[in-house]
C-alpha cells in the first residue's frame, strides 16, 4: 500500500492554465486508451483524495451532478475525500467525504478505507504538498505532456530535493513520458 500522487503535467510543470483549464491535456495527439496505464493504476486504488478545485473541475466538465453514473464508471465505489472549506454539491450515490481536517488525521481514515490498496492523491499540487509536509507521500507519478503553458497551477509547489526522490521507472505512452519516483521521508 502506498500514497501516490499520479497526474498529468505539462513539460514546464503546470497542472492547469491560470484559468484552471485542462484543454491542453485533451489536445495532445497520439495518446489513446492503449497508451495509458491508468486502468492498471486504478485497479490498485482503494481510496482517493482531492482538493476542492479538482473536485469542482470534475463536477463542471463532466456534469457529474446531472450524470452521477459517470462517477461510478470511473471510480466505482472507492471513497473519495475532498479537502475544502466550502459547501460543495454532492454526486448522488458516490462515497464522497468532505473534510476540513488536517491531512495527517484524514490519511489514517483513507488508509483504513483503502483496505490494503493504494491511496490516490488526485491533486492539486498544494494538497499533495501538505501530504508531503506530513511525510505521507510515498510515490509521485508524473505523466508529462508535450506542451508548455508558461504559467498556471504548479505541479507541486514544494521543494522536494533529489536526496528524497528515487527514479523507479520511465515509460513512453504515446506522446507522453511517464516518470515514477519513490519519495523518501522529509529530513
Amino acid at each position: 500500500m502506498a500514497t501516490i500522487y499520479h497526474t498529468a503535467t505539462t513539460l514546464d510543470g503546470f497542472l492547469a492554465t491560470p484559468e484552471q483549464s485542462l484543454d491542453w491535456l485533451f489536445e495532445v495527439q497520439g495518446a489513446g486508451p492503449s497508451d495509458t496505464s491508468f486502468g492498471d493504476f486504478m485497479d490498485g486504488v482503494g481510496a482517493m483524495a482531492m482538493g476542492s478545485t479538482t473536485y469542482e473541475w470534475l463536477l463542471e466538465h463532466e456534469a457529474l451532478v446531472d450524470e452521477p453514473a459517470t462517477w461510478r464508471e470511473w471510480y466505482a465505489d472507492r471513497p473519495a475525500w475532498v479537502f475544502t472549506t466550502r459547501d460543495l454539491p454532492v454526486v448522488a450515490g458516490a462515497d464522497i467525504r468532505f473534510t476540513r481536517a488536517p491531512v495527517a488525521d484524514v490519511h489514517r481514515e483513507m488508509v483504513a478505507a483503502a483496505d490494503g490498496r493504494d491511496v490516490w492523491l488526485m491533486g492539486g499540487g498544494d494538497l499533495v504538498g501538505q501530504f508531503d509536509d506530513g511525510g505521507l507521500l510515498d510515490r509521485v507519478v508524473a505523466t508529462i505532456a508535450p506542451v508548455t503553458l508558461g504559467a498556471g497551477a504548479p505541479f507541486l509547489p514544494r521543494v522536494i530535493g533529489s536526496d528524497r526522490l528515487t527514479l523507479v521507472s520511465v515509460t513512453q505512452r504515446g506522446q507522453f513520458a511517464e516518470l515514477a519516483y519513490e519519495v523518501g521521508p522529509p529530513t
